[in-house]
């Protein structure tokens, strides 16, 4: 798929996010993912505060996570993330790689769908307010 949208965070492997081997626990790359996410989201200047003050919320309705290498206690990575699918439903599909060699280590991908807050219904259509905030970059395009 296409990416309309990509950002790139660089981090280094904490040792809090490593099991007794070094190796870095299995869940913590959800959390890599949404640190990416997030960068992804500020860029369009709606993240998780915007999000709310427009009336929505985007919970996490599938997830998926491939499991390529170990990455290690120090290991400097970089986690891409790509939107790929907007319209009825947000995908951000990820990619993590390991600095120094350049070899994907991760791969997986997030799905999102719009709530409206007040009501609690399920939106089976993007919002305005996030097609609006991501035009320009369809435009660019």
């Amino acid at each position: 798929m296409k990416s309309i949208l990509t950002v790139t965070v660089e981090m280094e492997v904490p040792f809090f996010d490593v099991d007794s081997m070094g190796i870095t626990w299995h869940g913590n790359y959800l959390k890599y993912f949404e640190v990416a996410r997030c960068k992804l989201l500020e860029k369009l200047n709606y993240g998780y505060r915007q999000m709310q003050a427009s009336g929505y919320m985007w919970p996490i309705v599938d997830t998926q996570v491939k499991y390529v290498k170990p990455t290690t206690f120090e290991q400097k990575i970089r986690i891409e993330a790509h939107l790929v699918e907007w319209e009825n439903r947000l995908k951000i599909q990820y990619q993590i790689f390991d600095i120094a060699s350049g070899e994907r280590t991760t791969k997986g991908y997030s799905i999102q769908a719009a709530v409206e807050m007040q009501s609690k219904e399920l939106c089976f259509e993007t919002p305005a307010v996030f097609r609006e905030r991501l035009a320009p970059y369809l435009e660019a395009q």
